[in-house]
């Protein structure tokens, strides 16, 4: 659901995934674009696309550094898993 919030509405997504700097940085992403596509009618689909790819972009990593945190700590707490070798 939070993937379909970043492509329609991707300041709005950056705030819920909890990105508040991405989500100010996309909306200047989006003035820019609006300003662009307004100047520019036959560029509209490309240009309109570079925000909503920045937003879904940062919240796949954000979501997969989550992960990787989770499992590091579930490592650092639990030690290693059975036959792991260094």
């Amino acid at each position: 659901m939070i993937y379909v919030l970043a492509v329609f509405l991707p300041p709005l997504g950056l705030l819920v995934n909890g990105q508040p700097f991405a989500a100010i940085f996309n909306l200047v992403l989006l003035a820019i674009s609006v300003v662009l596509t307004l100047l520019t009618i036959f560029t509209f689909p490309i240009i309109m696309l570079v925000p909503s790819a920045h937003a879904v972009i940062s919240v796949y990593m954000t979501r997969e550094n989550r992960k990787h945190r989770e499992i590091v700590e579930a490592i650092e707490r639990h030690g290693p898993p059975p036959g792991w070798r260094r």
